[in-house]
């Protein structure tokens, strides 16, 4: 009998991610670039010298540590069966092949994280299997992997850093997420709109179509399964589980088509910060999340030493995507850059 995954939020998340393995990844390199023919047998015994060597963890680690934890209501307040679906999966996918995976399995173990399910797929293309797995969000260090996922629209996915810039001490009995607006809960249009006609032309638009709700961006059916999730879960006047944060630099007036449009949709956010185009790291810092999604490089690099920060990336079809960017964001857009730690 197969288990119904369909009222659980599914996250897919590379070992890269999950765990810093920036040390045996530099080594694989090197080894490709030095000795091609013989790289795969050497990395092979290098990684089966090490596999019982804990690892650090990775800029994922604090927010797949919270969703995880969500699954101990579903244990509390049911019959459990061994087949019954929790609130949360999360899924390993790593470009390893299973021999070279076993460190990622045995510090999954060490960490006492309850992840049972695991793709080990030697370097071949990652969408298509994360297609598979029917996944809602999918987090990579690898840019182009996740270029594939958003091109294919298969889920909400994100870019994080393959060395944490901090050992982030965070609570993770509470669930709590940031997202930005535009291009990432909504469309691209409104950005796009900023940056070819300026601000004034973006008020002008949204205060005419206050009423009308904004189209679904590439993280808007995440939202909504996690607003689905966190009614199902116990809450009260001062907790909650889950807490849900939207930080935008959208304000009057473009504020109120943002909270129609999430009325819209169902959802209830915890918080909304309409910033105006002020800093976004300070209410980040406050609010603590597990991640904080963002299109703009520049409001993740400001950030990230002080949260966990994960990068959108733009559909390849999109004007806002690599030699389309406007010339005043294209230098700082293309990269991520290096934060020292």
């Amino acid at each position: 009998m197969a288990v119904d995954f369909s009222n659980t939020l599914i996250v897919a998340i590379s070992a890269t991610a999950l765990f810093d393995l920036t040390e045996s990844e530099s080594y694989l390199s090197q080894l490709l670039a030095q000795h091609p023919d013989t790289a795969i047998k050497a990395f092979r015994d290098y990684m089966t010298e090490r596999e019982n060597d804990p690892l650090s963890i990775g800029a994922g680690y604090p927010l797949i540590k919270a969703l995880l934890n969500l699954n101990r209501y579903c244990q509390a307040d049911s019959q459990e069966t061994e087949l019954e679906a929790p609130l949360v999966e999360v899924v390993i996918v790593s470009k390893s092949s299973p021999d070279t995976g076993i460190q990622v399995l045995n510090a999954i173990r060490e960490h006492g994280l309850n992840i049972s399910r695991s793709a080990f797929i030697s370097g071949s293309p990652v969408a298509p299997y994360i297609d598979d797995f029917n996944v809602d969000l999918f987090l990579t260090t690898n840019r182009e992997d996740a270029q594939q996922v958003a091109d294919a629209n298969i889920c909400a996915c994100a870019i994080l850093d393959a060395t944490p810039v901090n050992t982030y001490e965070l609570d993770t009995q509470q669930l709590r997420i940031a997202f930005d607006g535009d291009a990432v809960l909504f469309d691209d249009s409104g950005e796009l709109l900023y940056k070819q006609k300026g601000l004034r032309a973006f008020h002008d638009r949204e205060a005419k179509m206050r009423d009308l709700p904004i189209e679904k961006g590439p993280y808007a059916e995440l939202l909504i399964k996690l607003s689905n999730l966190q009614e199902r879960l116990p809450a009260g006047l001062s907790y909650s589980p889950i807490k849900i944060a939207l930080v935008t630099a959208r304000n009057a007036p473009a504020d109120l088509r943002a909270i129609k449009t999430l009325r819209e949709w169902g959802v209830n956010v915890d918080m909304a910060f309409f910033l105006g185009g002020l800093e976004k790291t300070a209410v980040l810092r406050t609010f603590a999340p597990h991640i904080f999604f963002d299109d703009s490089i520049q409001h993740i690099d400001a950030a990230r030493r002080f949260i966990p920060t994960a990068l959108v990336p733009y559909h390849s079809t999109s004007l806002l995507h690599g030699d389309s960017y406007l010339a005043a964001d294209k230098e700082n857009s293309l990269l991520f850059i290096p934060v020292p730690r």
